[in-house]
């Protein structure tokens, strides 16, 4: 068994595959014929990688895929027809609900609202008390369409680019849920 090679020698660190037409290897991984690690030595060290992202390059990414999902949400019809009353604890949960009964994706904006719905409740008197038991289902159902197409029929792309720029994980919000149009 071989020692450590000394810090002083050069070592090639070339990256390539083995069926490239390079110099026979020995057994451990050493171009050239005679085993010696101080013949044959590449100096160029190269690795390919892909080309790293502009900062424009992700803030126009980023702008693309904003217009591509508000112009996909302008063609989701919002349904006439509510014929259920649904019970719910909280207003996530119940755009939860709505997406499950209905097939539809929520909008970005409508998702982060309910969200916040949820945490204005935090201290108030009726905190523990279940959302449906303090604004009737059908209402509350009712709002959130109301809003949802004000949200898909008149958000700008450019201003759901600009909440997405800073937000790391923006899909955290975006439904999955693609109905076929």
């Amino acid at each position: 068994m071989e020692g450590p090679i000394p810090w002083k020698e050069e070592v090639d660190v070339t990256l390539s595959d083995d069926s490239s037409p390079s110099s026979s290897r020995d057994a451990h991984g050493v171009g050239g014929s005679s085993g010696s690690a101080s013949k044959n030595l590449n100096k160029n060290i190269t690795i390919d990688l892909p080309p790293k992202e502009t900062e424009s390059d992700s803030e126009e990414a980023v702008f693309r895929r904003a217009q591509m999902y508000q112009d996909y949400m302008k063609q989701i019809p919002i349904p006439t027809h509510r014929g259920s009353v649904i019970p719910f604890t909280s207003w996530t949960g119940l755009g939860y609900s709505i997406k499950k009964l209905y097939g539809q994706p929520l909008h970005y904006l409508t998702n982060i609202l309910l969200k916040q719905w949820d945490r204005m409740r935090i201290g108030s008197e009726d905190e523990d008390r279940p959302l449906d038991t303090v604004i009737h289902p059908c209402k509350a159902e009712a709002s959130i369409w109301l809003i949802e197409e004000v949200h898909r029929l008149t958000t700008s792309h450019h201003h759901l680019a600009k909440l997405w720029l800073p937000d790391p994980m923006p899909h955290a919000f975006i439904d999955p849920v693609f109905p076929i149009i």
